[in-house]
């Protein structure tokens, strides 16, 4: 899962990343790499003619060729291959955002080494991100990108104390929107989801930009569902999509809630046509085998060759979405189990201690699950069901089977 709390809230000059929950989501699977030089083709990619975003991305290809020391330029194409692997599901513009950036020479403005550290949290790198954006901020110590970054990271991994100081960071800077996205989802992981609602929702009557107001709808429908509340969380789902824009996470978090709802049939609907994104394709093939329909095993095994090309490559930015086929397709708790315990040691978000807690449920294995009930004691998490499943785990079994 890569960060998506504040993706669609900053901005670098086109900072508008449509921010999903990316796991990386190839067709190809291809690992990213630097070209040899700036005229081989690698591939090219579904575009039509008249695509505004291939004319886009050609004239500003054809700027940076021009100048190639504007750092300014290099910062505007590398963000916006990063706005389409977010909001596509695909990764590939990962890697050619990542060429751009290596191609540029040392040393790197603050832009731009936040933008690599942007993309090194895309790897899961987060020693290495937070790196950078410490350097961008020695460089410009008001640089509001960078400080919403580390707050992001902090976040994921569930440091809420060093989230808090990011988010007055950003109060110190007057950057309200950012602050209030920041603060709203602190409140919200930590015991205060009625606040953490209520500050997200000041910041979304304020939002007028649609990619702002996408991300915070998409955030008060999580929030919502977790208060409970399911009416006010689907209303926030619809008018989120209602705006018109691909998102990734936006899809994937809007359909978890149908599935949880038990309302399957919507989400094959929906991602009949997202079989490139490994998030919304597991989401696909889970809804295709409650429904028994022919083709979630056609999906099943595309999952399986798209892990293993993974794992070959050393990419383990899957491993959540992993054990949740291992769970809920495969039904192989061990395997589940070893995976969201992988995954859990990087990113601690709300989502991965569910993997993680129906894991053990299934596996039995109580002792695995403590680390997430400890979570739980320390942040006052307060979502209904995440409580049950660890209450559940407590009772689940013990280490070698014994109660």
């Amino acid at each position: 899962m890569v960060i998506h709390w504040l993706t669609g809230l900053l901005r670098i000059r086109v900072f508008t990343i449509l921010l999903s929950a990316l796991i990386p989501a190839a067709v190809s699977h291809a690992v990213p790499r630097t070209p040899a030089n700036d005229a081989e083709v690698l591939e090219k990619l579904p575009t039509r003619a008249a695509d505004s975003t291939a004319r886009e991305l050609a004239a500003l290809r054809a700027a940076v060729a021009k100048a190639p020391t504007d750092a300014s330029l290099a910062t505007e194409l590398a963000q916006r291959y990063f706005d389409l692997a977010l909001a596509q599901g695909d990764p590939r513009y990962v890697g050619y955002a990542e060429a751009v950036v290596t191609r540029f020479a040392n040393p790197l403005p603050a832009p731009l080494l936040t933008l690599r550290g942007v993309l090194r949290q895309y790897r899961h790198d987060f020693a290495g991100a937070l790196k950078d954006f410490e350097a961008a901020l020695a460089l410009a110590p008001e640089y509001a990108a960078a400080h919403a970054w580390r707050g992001a990271i902090y976040l994921v991994e569930a440091d809420y104390g060093a989230a808090q100081k990011e988010c007055a960071a950003l109060q110190k800077l007057d950057r309200e929107t950012l602050a209030g996205a920041c603060l709203g989802l602190l409140q919200a992981y930590s015991g205060q989801l009625a606040l953490g609602y209520k500050t997200l929702q000041k910041i979304l009557d304020l939002a007028t930009d649609a990619d702002n107001r996408l991300w915070l709808l998409t955030r008060l429908g999580e929030v919502a569902a977790w208060r409970g509340q399911d009416a006010q969380a689907q209303a926030h789902y619809r008018e989120a999509l209602g705006l018109g824009r691909d998102d990734v996470y936006l899809l994937a978090a809007w359909t978890d809630f149908l599935l949880d709802a038990g309302q399957p049939a919507e989400v094959v609907r929906l991602l009949a046509k997202w079989e490139s994104a490994d998030s919304l394709l597991l989401r696909l093939a889970e809804a295709e085998t409650l429904l028994k329909l022919p083709e979630a095993a056609r999906h099943q095994k595309m999952l399986v060759d798209r892990f293993a090309a993974a794992r070959a490559r050393g990419d383990t930015t899957h491993r959540a979405e992993e054990a949740r086929f291992e769970l809920r397709l495969r039904q192989d708790p061990a395997t589940a189990l070893r995976l969201a315990q992988e995954n859990y040691a990087v990113q601690r978000e709300p989502r991965d201690a569910r993997v993680l807690l129906e894991a053990a449920v299934a596996a039995k294995d109580r002792a695995s699950a403590q680390v997430v009930r400890d979570w739980l004691l320390r942040s006052g998490f307060e979502d209904a069901r995440t409580r049950r499943l660890a209450q559940a785990s407590e009772s689940a079994g013990a280490d070698g089977g014994k109660k």
